[in-house]
C-alpha cells in the first residue's frame, strides 16, 4: 500500500488506536470504556472456558495467555513445546508483544527466559519497546531495556519509542511521564531522529501534552557538549 507523502502515523494512532492490540489493563484517555469495564468483570470460570477453546491450539493459546497474563498456562505450554515462545499473529504480534502492551511484567520476564526474542517486529516494524511505551508501560519498558531492547528502534514511520512515549503523554496517564523520563535517561538515546513526517519526538511531546519540559534535560546536554 502507497501512502500519501504528507501521511501523518502519529494522527492515526490518535484517531484510530484502539485497533491495535492491547491487553485487559491498558489505559485510555478520559477513563475506561465499555470493553475494558467488561474485561475487569471477567470470572475465573470465563478464563477457563476460553482456555479450553483453545486447548487444541497452541500457537492461539499461547498468544492469548501472554495477553491475559495467564502465567500458569505459558509455562505448561512452553514447557511442552519450548518453540512456542517464538508465535505470533498475522500481524506479526508476538506472545512477548501481547504481555507488554498488557503491562503483565511476569508473563513478560517468562517469556524472555524461554527464550523470546527482545526486538521482534510486527509487519509495522513494531518491537515489545514500542508498545510498551505507548501505553506507558514503565515497568516492563524498563525491563525490556535491561535485555537490550533497541532504543532507537523506528517503525515503519519512522516512529521511535521515544516518539510514541512523547505522543502519548497525558496527564490522564500516570505512568506517562515516568515512561518519558526512562527513556530521555537512557545514555545512547538518539532524540533528535525524525518520523517519516520529519518531526522529532520533542516536536511530538510541544504539541502533545504536559511534559514537554522533561526534554530540557536532553537538550541541556547536548548545549553543554556544543560549548565545550
Amino acid at each position: 500500500m502507497e501512502l500519501p507523502d504528507d501521511f501523518n502515523q502519529l494522527e492515526l494512532l490518535n484517531t484510530h488506536g484502539h485497533l491495535i492490540p492491547r491487553g485487559a489493563s491498558s489505559l485510555w484517555f478520559g477513563g475506561k470504556n465499555e470493553e475494558e469495564e467488561e474485561e475487569e468483570e471477567r470470572s475465573e470460570e470465563w478464563y477457563l472456558e476460553e482456555e479450553e477453546t483453545l486447548k487444541d491450539k497452541p500457537k492461539e493459546l499461547i498468544l492469548w495467555a501472554a495477553e491475559n497474563n495467564r502465567l500458569s498456562t505459558l509455562h505448561r505450554l512452553l514447557t511442552a513445546d519450548p518453540m512456542l515462545v517464538h508465535c505470533c499473529d498475522e500481524d506479526g504480534y508476538t506472545s512477548l508483544h501481547r504481555a507488554t502492551y498488557g503491562g503483565h511484567v511476569d508473563s513478560v520476564s517468562a517469556l524472555m527466559s524461554a527464550g523470546s526474542k527482545v526486538n521482534p517486529r510486527t509487519i509495522d516494524s513494531w518491537t515489545p519497546l514500542h508498545s510498551a511505551c505507548r501505553w506507558s508501560r514503565v515497568t516492563v519498558a524498563s525491563l525490556l531495556l535491561q535485555h537490550g531492547a533497541e532504543l532507537n528502534a523506528q517503525t515503519n514511520g519512522g516512529l521511535t519509542p521515544l516518539h510514541l512515549a512523547a505522543s502519548h503523554a497525558s496527564s490522564f496517564q500516570s505512568d506517562s511521564a515516568d515512561t518519558l523520563e526512562l527513556l530521555l535517561f537512557q545514555r545512547h538515546l538518539k532524540h533528535g531522529l525524525c518520523s517519516s513526517t520529519g518531526e522529532t519526538a520533542g516536536e511530538v511531546a510541544r504539541r502533545s501534552g504536559p511534559h514537554y519540559f522533561l526534554f530540557e534535560m536532553v537538550e541541556d546536554c547536548v548545549n553543554v557538549t556544543l560549548t565545550s
